[in-house]
């Protein structure tokens, strides 16, 4: 049995009809089901509430107008422009789980399809087997893996890719970082000597954070930004697994509370299922309309 989304609870909640002070207490309700948080579901639904009452607004599609005008100014789209004449290099972060390694693969896919040179660098040699899996990815997609043997430096290997992508008169590096270490301190420091190396390797303005988030996960994904932006500071958000089953309302947390902008949502499990963010048709789908 599938499981209803957010749109067609709130599809039912207006279903009843009557708009009053119940409904903006039940709507508060479905944005915080709608993993949006607590504490920006109540701002939003205090100023519908107060916009709708000043206005006389009581017609669904009225209402959902101004619900998505708000959302709109929360959230938004990242625009990096690569110039592959360049050494640029894009950190991957995120905790395990995500999907980081195949998200870097997708990445590396899309980019080369654009015309982009890409260089993969396998930079979590924490995980059994992470090299591997990126070695396997690179092969598929004919992009050149930079990798060291298990356990080795991540700031290395990140070192020995840039070097590489210099070598080639520029390239994109997109490195692959651990998830977990023995503690939360320990991957802040770690990330920390990769992110120096990274910025000191790249050409000016060319080294991001990329910061990637399950879209199922709701608030954690919230915290994880937090954590991550606070160790190294985040340039964009890549969304993973987000289908029917994810909610979504996270990405506006991450935007109001952090002013993250999102890069790119991955839908699937094909290497082809990755899109560059489109904020309109994002929160129309987030609203069911």
């Amino acid at each position: 049995m599938s499981k209803i989304t957010f749109a067609q609870k709130l599809k039912g909640l207006f279903s009843k009809g009557k708009i009053d002070e119940d409904f903006f207490e039940e709507l508060t309700d479905l944005l915080v089901e709608g993993d949006i948080g607590a504490k920006l579901a109540f701002e939003l639904t205090d100023n519908l509430e107060k916009i709708c009452r000043q206005n006389k607004i009581y017609e669904q599609n009225a209402i959902l107008d101004e619900l998505e005008n708000m959302l709109c100014g929360f959230v938004k789209p990242a625009d990096f422009e690569i110039d592959d004449s360049k050494t640029s290099i894009f950190m991957l972060l995120g905790v395990n789980g995500v999907g980081k390694t195949t998200t870097a693969a997708k990445l590396a896919g899309f980019l080369k399809n654009n015309g982009k040179k890409v260089i993969l660098a396998a930079a979590d040699t924490f995980r059994a087997a992470a090299e591997e899996q990126l070695e396997m990815h690179g092969k598929k997609l004919g992009i050149r893996v930079v990798s060291h043997q298990h356990g080795s430096d991540p700031s290395a290997v990140v070192f020995d890719a840039a070097q590489a992508a210099r070598a080639s008169g520029g390239a994109v590096v997109l490195a692959d970082t651990a998830g977990r270490l023995h503690n939360k301190e320990n991957l802040v420091r770690e990330l920390q000597k990769i992110d120096r190396i990274a910025c000191q390797k790249a050409d000016e303005g060319c080294c991001k954070k990329i910061l990637v988030v399950d879209g199922t996960t709701g608030q954690n994904a919230v915290r994880q930004a937090e954590v991550f932006n606070d160790a190294v500071g985040v340039d964009a958000v890549i969304i993973t697994k987000y289908d029917s089953t994810a909610k979504g309302g996270m990405i506006f947390a991450i935007g109001k509370e952090l002013n993250i902008p999102v890069w790119f949502v991955c839908t699937g499990e094909k290497y082809s299922d990755i899109h560059p963010f489109e904020k309109d048709s994002y929160i129309k789908e987030f609203l069911g309309r």
